[in-house]
């Protein structure tokens, strides 16, 4: 039994295959690009009615940054997500540009920090998923094109100033090690002395022992007082037993 096959004007297709079959397997592949998407389309739309706060907020936890305040590098990551977010509103894109876009930003971090792509290569990379998503003159379906030209052109021109400019920025974010910085304080608690002690204490290499001991050392008590009439006496004795010693030696 012959084949039956079906005639297009480029030539001859397998039996079954038609025009719509192909472009549905064309559409399949277009579908694969860039995908699983970065943010789940509840998740985009969730965020398309909060402020500028409010997206940080929410993106913050989509991504499970809880550490924001002590980790440098998720504060950096989240501003980059948060910025490009806020440019796409500026862009006015639909559900399927944010998803898109986002897994963009996101999938040009991933080619840096898992396999350590080059900046050029990074270049090289948009330029062919963004000849996917943009416009093809070999497409058969314009409602197939993601972004028109204005809007390639205005991702390349954004990822230039945001990603690509600061790219050795971003490699030293990843590769590079950093020590740990403890955030805290350390605090001197001085004890009141019991009374009677001079408080605070006197700058020794401020001024002189005299100046102190004259005009700021407290005065003796009277204990004091007996302990230096008592070294008194020993001493006027001791001078008196040696004047003794020395008239015995002379004798």
């Amino acid at each position: 039994m012959a084949t039956s096959q079906a005639t297009t004007p480029g030539g001859t297709t397998p039996a079954g295959t038609t025009p719509e079959s192909e472009r549905n397997i064309e559409f399949q592949e277009q579908e694969k690009i860039l995908s699983p998407d970065f943010l789940s389309v509840a998740q985009i739309t969730d965020l398309l009615t909060q402020n500028a706060d409010g997206i940080q907020e929410k993106m913050g936890k989509f991504l499970n940054y809880k550490r924001l305040q002590t980790r440098l590098k998720d504060a950096i990551l989240l501003d980059y997500y948060v910025s490009g977010f806020l440019w796409a509103r500026g862009m006015d894109f639909s559900i399927i540009q944010y998803s898109k876009f986002m897994t963009l930003l996101n999938m040009l971090l991933h080619n840096l920090k898992t396999l350590h792509m080059s900046l050029e290569d990074s270049i090289k990379w948009l330029g062919e998923v963004m000849a996917e998503l943009g416009p093809n003159h070999s497409q058969k379906c314009d409602d197939w094109n993601i972004f028109d030209i204005k809007q390639a052109n205005a991702i390349i021109d954004y990822l230039k100033i945001s990603l690509f400019q600061h790219y050795k920025l971003y490699e030293f974010l990843f590769y590079s090690a950093r020590e740990e910085i403890v955030i805290g304080a350390e605090q001197v608690i001085e004890v009141v002395k019991p009374p009677g002690c001079p408080f605070p204490d006197p700058l020794e290499e401020g001024i002189s022992f005299d100046i102190y001991s004259t005009f700021i050392e407290p005065p003796p008590t009277l204990e004091m007082e007996t302990k230096t009439e008592i070294n008194e006496k020993l001493q006027i004795r001791e001078e008196a037993f040696n004047t003794r010693i020395e008239k015995l030696k002379k004798a």
